[in-house]
């Protein structure tokens, strides 16, 4: 099963899209769009959030990073499309300007032991390095997004997949254009990794996300599951949860890692499940997933 590399290791990114917000308005701008509180982020700052519609439904989680006179959010490249057009669609009333940055900036993972130490070491205090930022995901693993053309860390590099594997052994959420609309925030997990501030007042969908904390009215959340599969896996494939002799649908694949049959995936379910839960892919009878724990506690 995927470990966590002995040694910092880089991966280039292709699968995901930069938006860019700039102009004395943004900051005020987008903390009345998104769930994490803008407002409350320096320069060189960074942490997760989310974008919901007016229903409280998602169209994108995201990490969103401070760079002082610019906004970026980094995105899986399938939200981008309709994430531009929302974040466009108001904006013309303020003074910020939101446009697709990606041919401006490259993203990268950074993860393995000891990467706290070499960021001491290269970037030294604070978060703004080369041009770019350091974006903080969880214990040694970090997002490194640069211009187009800075120069690199030298560090050994892996692969897109590994990465993959990496976040979601972390416990961290990620979904693409099939599931937009379809969760809120908490259940991917958002509140739980700092992506929701229940003291910043309105943005679009706060109503239904704090009805989920307050009044306790959801009821599912993002897993991580573990096991053996034989075919390969895709999003968005069907998920069942046995029931004694029987199987019954139990969600939809997220996000997922394989190296031959082993696999890693995550997928919203009902919180209530089992820990000892056995479950499978519906159209791979024979594969076999459990619950893996998560890294951090699952408060609403």
């Amino acid at each position: 099963m995927l470990t966590i590399p002995v040694t910092p290791r880089l991966y280039p990114l292709t699968d995901r899209a930069v938006i860019s917000l700039t102009g004395e308005d943004s900051v005020k701008y987008l903390q009345g769009q998104v769930t994490c509180d803008v407002a409350a982020l320096a320069a060189g700052d960074a942490c997760a959030g989310g974008h919901c519609d007016a229903k409280g439904k998602l169209w994108a989680p995201f990490w969103l990073a401070n760079l002082g006179e610019q906004l970026l959010l980094v995105y899986q490249h399938s939200l981008k499309a309709r994430q531009l057009a929302e974040l466009k669609k108001f904006a013309v009333f303020a003074k910020t300007e939101v446009s697709d940055a990606g041919e401006h900036w490259q993203v990268f993972g950074l993860a393995g032991e000891g990467l706290s130490h070499w960021l001491n070491s290269h970037v030294g205090d604070g978060n703004l390095w080369q041009g770019g930022i350091i974006m903080p995901l969880a214990a040694e693993h970090a997002l490194l997004v640069l211009p187009v053309g800075a120069e690199l860390p030298e560090l050994p590099q892996g692969s897109e997949q590994e990465w993959q594997g990496l976040m979601i052994q972390a416990g961290l959420p990620d979904m693409s254009a099939e599931h937009q609309g379809e969760y809120i925030p908490q259940m991917l997990n958002l509140q739980a990794i700092g992506g929701i501030s229940f003291t910043k007042g309105c943005y679009l969908g706060q109503e239904t996300v704090a009805r989920a904390k307050y009044r306790g009215a959801n009821k599912k959340a993002m897993f991580v599951l573990e096991g053996k599969a034989g075919g390969p896996i895709a999003v968005n494939q069907d998920l069942e949860l046995q029931l004694g002799d029987n199987w019954r649908r139990a969600g939809t694949v997220l996000s997922h890692w394989q190296q031959g049959e082993d696999c890693l995936l995550t997928a919203v379910l009902n919180k209530d499940l089992e820990a000892d839960a056995v479950l499978r892919l519906k159209e791979q009878p024979a594969s076999r997933l459990r619950l893996r724990p998560l890294p951090y506690d699952l408060v609403d």
